[in-house]
């Protein structure tokens, strides 16, 4: 985030997208909620479904999933042609204006109402509404970036932020909900193919030779690849050997049935985890390690937050921490490990990474977290980015055209499924779906669908339904609601036995390389005997 989350409540506007906030942030949505309820925000919710938000929301826009760069240039065209952007800022602060400018000529309000099906007028007072005041925060979360065009969205939104001049302002920026609790301090600390500790990129020859140096062996300069790149290149032999660390991709990746396939023609499969999950059970080996309540450490938050994590129970079993585990394996390997700590590795995260390097054990014993950027012990962390400058210098605009997602519905499929998160359940429910409480609570998956399309498909509520993709098929419960639209469905993916993922399909992101797991074809009819 490039702000803080207590900021969110002192926004004047506020536009939420791609993010069901209260089922996945459900903390942060209560500051979005007391911004509306005790400070008079205006809200705006751009959601192709009823989510709980909508409730708060001053202006609700339906988009078709897919279309979010369209709606978003139509925003900038609007602000642009009533001249409503903060002119200072844009010359003073940014550049590529001009460019911007440009593309966004052909994205009036009657254009982009054929594109994302939002009425032109609601697109003009969106527009309007949004520039109206300040500061205007924007969050978002997966719903923008899970498309070939997630990058694109982004960037479009940085437009937007920067158009109106809150980006380097208190309760303003661009804010992105991470999915998971630490993400984005994996991130930080290099868990990417293509940098190392605080995204110093490793095809620079300055910062391999520091890192080389530092680790006493030569690294290679060339990225490597990502989740999906890794299933690929496995299922064409180019993998040989996985070893995977607190993920599930037997649920959680696109295309599961390719995904199996791909594990299962590994030479050497090595699964690290808490549970034996539906990927451990396909491993040659599996090591145990601990929860977050059995181990010392750091997680980061997505407002850049480092904060402790003490250990309060002795590990059970023969479960060892993370690190120990893995420090282990490289000084059998030849590549000597000798930590004795967390706090030992956080001090060489601290001396490679200059965002890091204020921050200590010590300092976060007394503080109840310090946020990043923070370049010495003196600096009491960074509350929100960009105050003076960019990191570049200037914001730079870019001029994006809309482009459709990779897969439509069509005569074969057409229906359009989208997926996400419910509030009972984390990720691919290795941990919640053993929680008596959670499966009371949400004990299993089913597909949102509209009433008028659950009367032209004969199906009721409870009933089972039959889904087909090109990829897979799952059976199903019906739920009936006016949550989603019409042509459209809605499945959690959190379900093994029902996993929307085996309909999804891995088309990448072609710089994020992020699958796009918000859009793809499916069929929808009764389940043969029920």
């Amino acid at each position: 985030m490039t702000n803080s989350i207590a900021e969110i409540e002192d926004a004047k506007v506020i536009l939420i997208t791609g993010t069901n906030t209260t089922e996945n942030h459900p903390v942060i949505a209560t500051y979005i909620k007391r911004a509306v309820t005790q400070k008079g925000a205006k809200l705006i919710v751009i959601d192709p479904r009823a989510i709980p938000l909508t409730r708060f929301a001053t202006l609700w826009l339906r988009q078709k999933p897919g279309s979010d760069v369209a709606w978003i240039n139509g925003l900038l065209h609007v602000i642009l042609e009533q001249g409503l952007y903060d002119k200072a800022y844009v010359e003073e602060r940014t550049e590529g204006f001009e460019g911007l400018r440009e593309v966004l000529k052909k994205y009036t309000p009657e254009y982009v109402a054929k594109v994302s099906g939002i009425p032109a007028a609601d697109i003009v007072a969106a527009a309007r509404l949004f520039a109206a005041d300040k500061p205007a925060s924007i969050c978002y979360a997966m719903g923008i970036t899970q498309h070939i065009t997630g990058t694109d969205a982004v960037k479009s939104l940085a437009n937007l932020a920067m158009l109106t001049g809150n980006v380097g302002v208190p309760s303003g920026g661009v804010n992105p909900l991470r999915g998971q609790n630490n993400v984005q301090g994996a991130c930080d600390v290099g868990a990417l193919p293509n940098v190392f500790t605080g995204y110093q990129k490793v095809g620079d020859p300055a910062i391999q030779e520091k890192f080389s140096k530092a680790w006493g062996a030569p690294l290679s300069d060339k990225p490597g690849l990502t989740i999906v790149e890794i299933m690929n290149a496995a299922h064409e032999g180019k993998v040989r050997a996985l070893y995977v660390m607190g993920e599930n991709p037997m649920v959680s990746d696109p295309d599961l049935t390719h995904v199996e396939e791909s594990l299962k023609k590994l030479d050497f499969l090595v699964v690290q985890d808490i549970f034996l999950t539906e990927t451990a059970r396909l491993a040659h080996v599996v090591l145990p390690a601990v929860t977050f309540a059995e181990k010392d450490g750091t997680f980061t938050n997505t407002e850049r937050r480092v904060q402790r994590v003490r250990k309060a129970v002795e590990p059970a079993g023969r479960s060892r921490a993370d690190w120990a585990i893995l420090s282990d394996l490289a000084g059998r390997m030849g590549s000597p490990m000798p930590y004795r700590s967390a706090e030992e590795i956080f001090d060489e995260i601290r001396a490679l990474t200059p965002s890091y390097a204020g921050i200590s054990f010590a300092r976060l014993e007394q503080e109840s977290g310090i946020q990043w950027p923070c370049p010495n012990e003196e600096h009491p962390g960074t509350r929100f980015l960009h105050r003076d400058r960019f990191t570049r210098g200037k914001g730079l605009f870019h001029a994006i055209d809309y482009l459709p997602p990779h897969e439509l519905p069509d005569a074969s499929y057409p229906m359009m499924l989208t997926t996400g998160r419910v509030l009972y359940h984390y990720h691919s429910a290795s941990m919640t779906g053993r929680s008596e409480g959670m499966l009371f609570r949400y004990p299993n998956g089913y597909m949102e669908v509209s009433r008028k399309d659950a009367e032209r498909l004969g199906l009721a509520d409870g009933q089972v339904a039959r889904v087909s993709s090109r990829r897979g098929e799952i059976r199903i419960p019906v739920h009936v609601t006016p949550v989603v639209e019409p042509g459209t469905v809605f499945i959690p993916f959190h379900f093994y036995e029902m996993a929307a993922n085996r309909l999804t399909h891995s088309a990448l992101d072609p710089v994020g390389k992020i699958p796009e797991y918000k859009v793809c074809a499916v069929k929808v009819e009764p389940s043969a005997g029920c």
